[in-house]
């Protein structure tokens, strides 16, 4: 069965999966300009790191494909910039779209200076810039289930099946497709080595149950769902061989950011003596910050811990504190980081030269 599509483009129309109506419901959505990436991103409609920055730069074509060229190259680089500078704060703490950002601006500061392009070959060329992201990602994907597939399978040589731990959603949903630590059990399924994949709740936004549950009932991938709370007496009870998990940010230490209750998990597996694996792209590597304490945590509204739906579930004028992701040490990722470019422990990570 192929894997699910939550992001659709073709020709300069752009539609996405709405992520809040699963499971119930499987609808699609158009996104028209940059003003509607932003919203979508900002209400979770979409997420997952690489997919917010695919749907941000898909997002800029479609809008830069219906607009005519301005007079100038400057101009055009002034409003590619303007836009993706307003992409990147409707999630600060992922640095993919920062990244894409930064690319794309850097290409237009290069068509700008080249006197051979004109303003309409620049936009273009800009277009086609932001359309590859989609096809790139999946080969990044595809890559990285392969590079951590074939590490873990290494690690647990002596085992015919293994049992892996995931938390949050880092599938087809969470990406242009296939994934990244769903990515990497995807591929020890179809390597017929793994046994089940136990998927955490992920509260309070339940991206685990609504998610990546989906995803893996979907794919008739053997998996069971267990609360957050139930991790420590899982990897006991079931002899859990390795956690894998995603990413939105990783320090130039091997810090690594990704969704609340990572950190926790990570320190269940030190104390369990089980793998502990992160699967992101490489552009998710922020070679900018020196260390974990300088990735910016975007917290989020209190309504998603005291309301399930409208229907509300927590006491009426209590507290709250929601952060929507922390932060693992890098000396507790003891498996490595799994990324496109092969897995690498933590004090191994190099900027690209």
């Amino acid at each position: 069965m192929a894997t699910l599509q939550a992001i659709k483009y073709n020709d300069g129309q752009l539609e996405i999966l709405d992520q809040l109506l699963l499971p119930e419901s499987c609808t699609f959505i158009p996104i028209f300009n940059v003003e509607d990436a932003w919203a979508a991103i900002r209400e979770m409609k979409v997420r997952g790191a690489p997919a917010i920055a695919i749907v941000g730069c898909l997002s800029l074509a479609a809008e830069l494909r219906k607009l005519a060229a301005p007079d100038t190259k400057e101009e055009l680089c002034r409003l590619v910039k303007e836009k993706l500078d307003y992409l990147v704060t409707s999630r600060p703490t992922a640095v993919n779209t920062q990244l894409a950002a930064e690319a794309c601006v850097k290409l237009c500061t290069q068509l700008t200076a080249n006197a051979s392009v004109d303003v309409a070959e620049a936009k273009d060329a800009v277009v086609k810039s932001l359309e590859a992201t989609l096809a790139d990602d999946m080969a990044d994907n595809l890559a990285i289930g392969e590079h951590g597939a074939s590490a873990i399978m290494k690690k647990t040589a002596t085992k015919d099946k293994i049992r892996i731990l995931t938390h949050c959603n880092t599938g087809s949903l969470a990406t242009a497709g296939y994934g990244t630590a769903l990515g990497v059990i995807r591929s020890l399924h179809k390597a017929s080595k793994l046994d089940q994949v136990y998927c955490t709740e992920t509260r309070p936004y339940n991206q685990g149950s609504r998610l990546t549950a989906f995803e893996l009932v979907y794919e008739k991938i053997p998996a069971t769902l267990v609360c957050d709370s139930m991790a420590a007496a899982a990897m006991k009870q079931f002899k859990i061989d390795a956690v894998i998990v995603g990413a939105d940010r990783v320090a130039a230490n091997g810090d690594t950011a990704n969704k609340i209750g990572t950190y926790q998990l990570a320190v269940l597996a030190k104390s369990h003596d089980v793998l502990f694996y992160v699967a992101a792209p490489f552009s998710s590597i922020d070679f900018q910050i020196p260390n974990g304490q300088s990735i910016p945590i975007e917290e989020r509204p209190h309504s998603e811990m005291t309301h399930t739906g409208s229907i509300r579930t927590a006491a009426a004028g209590i507290n709250c504190w929601n952060p929507g992701f922390d932060v693992t040490p890098a000396e507790l990722i003891t498996g490595g980081i799994i990324t496109e470019k092969g897995v690498f422990k933590p004090d191994q990570l190099a900027p690209p030269q």
